[in-house]
């Protein structure tokens, strides 16, 4: 067996080595290549439009493309190649090429090419991901009321999302931690439908109140998609008897209400008088008892006892017939203003008697008799009674002259 001679063997290697090197250096992509086209990835929800844009940085006036997921081409420069009338030219220029893709469905996610005609030929990728928009949530449960102090279970569903969706359960304004949610994929389609159950112990006052489902996903903004229902419970009267007026007086008409505050409302009313019989002017009708003329025979407790199928519930009212003159009493607030004025009243007159009676203090012994005015200049008693009784027009007066 012949070897090569050592020089034609370097030779041979040196070569290989430079093919190597040159088809390695074909399918590098150095950042600061200014002919490397740039994309970016995208998300759209199914049904929107998603843009997809190509550029480079230098033109060296080689064609830009895009192609499919399937590698088949849409837009070789400003020209269409694929008919999809969805697919539309956006803008163009020897350094960009951008297309949009209307009523985008899931079939359309993938990878998208962009590829620039250069030597050799460059190329860069865009993921675009579609997201599977999900449907109204369903509530079911409510089928039937439920009683007072039982327990009820909603299941919230919704359908076609991708990724799955979160569902969110609300009492009122408040959320409400419900079981967690379960997934299920959707054979020979990549969205899911998504459940969840909320279990409530009920109250009669949760009756008629709203119970929302909300879905959580990225495809929807807060609350674009929730359902409300409303709670129905079933509870027992709370009886309470309402008189026609808070004046019952003799010889007119009266009446009284049995109120029965119940779902479903009262439908059996029984009226009785405590310690007697019902009066004989007395009328039942339903939930009211009227007096036709009032007397003071009517006075004492009266009962109402309300059943609605579900429980029975009684209330008293105790009837005290007026005089036929007898007018309403003043309200609290009446009393309350009358006492401040009167107290406001009194006030003034102790400051005048305080005043008063100063002013008449600091002015005693102030007053001086004509015999004391009399007594000043009179030298005995008989001269200034005579000074008294004149004045002072006897005396000279005294006088000073200035020369």
């Amino acid at each position: 067996m012949a070897f090569p001679s050592t020089p034609s063997a370097l030779w041979s290697v040196s070569l290989l080595t430079a093919l190597f090197a040159a088809a390695v250096h074909s399918n590098i992509i150095y950042d600061d290549d200014p002919l490397q086209p740039m994309t970016s990835d995208e998300t759209v929800s199914v049904g929107g439009t998603v843009t997809l844009t190509c550029h480079v940085p230098e033109s060296d006036n080689s064609s830009l493309q895009w192609s499919n997921t399937a590698q088949q081409t849409l837009y070789f420069g400003e020209k269409r190649a694929l008919r999809d009338n969805r697919i539309q030219l956006h803008h163009s220029t020897p350094t960009e090429l951008s297309i949009t893709i209307a009523d985008v469905q899931l079939s359309d996610e993938g990878e998208y090419t962009c590829s620039i005609f250069t030597m050799p030929v460059r190329t860069a990728r865009a993921t675009v991901t579609v997201l599977g928009v999900p449907g109204k949530p369903q509530i079911s449960g409510f089928e039937n009321a439920v009683p007072d102090g039982g327990k009820v279970t909603l299941t919230c569903t919704s359908t076609g999302s991708k990724p799955p969706a979160r569902l969110r359960w609300y009492r009122g304004d408040q959320e409400v931690e419900g079981r967690p949610n379960v997934v299920e994929s959707v054979p020979d389609d990549p969205t899911y439908n998504v459940s969840s159950e909320l279990t409530l112990d009920v109250s009669r006052s949760d009756d008629n109140a709203l119970i929302t489902c909300a879905v959580d996903h990225p495809s929807l903004a807060p609350g674009d998609k929730r359902s409300e229902r409303a709670l129905r419970v079933l509870y027992s009267p709370n009886v309470h008897i309402v008189p026609e007026s808070n004046l019952p007086r003799e010889g007119e008409k009266f009446h009284l209400k049995c109120s029965g505050n119940a779902n479903p409302e009262p439908t059996s009313f029984i009226w009785e008088k405590k310690d007697g019989e019902l009066p004989p002017m007395a009328k039942v009708d339903g939930a009211f008892l009227h007096f036709e003329r009032l007397n003071k025979s009517d006075n004492g407790v009266y009962r109402c006892l309300a059943d609605n199928g579900i429980g029975d519930s009684q209330g008293e009212y105790t009837l005290l017939v007026q005089d036929p003159t007898a007018m309403p009493t003043s309200s609290g607030v009446d009393h309350a203003v009358i006492g401040g004025v009167v107290a406001v009243i009194v006030f003034i007159l102790l400051c005048l008697l305080i005043v008063l009676g100063r002013y008449l203090i600091r002015h005693k012994g102030t007053y001086l008799t004509h015999e004391a005015k009399g007594s000043d200049d009179a030298p005995d008693a008989d001269t200034a009674i005579i000074n008294a009784e004149g004045g002072h027009s006897g005396a000279e007066d005294k006088k000073e002259y200035f020369i």
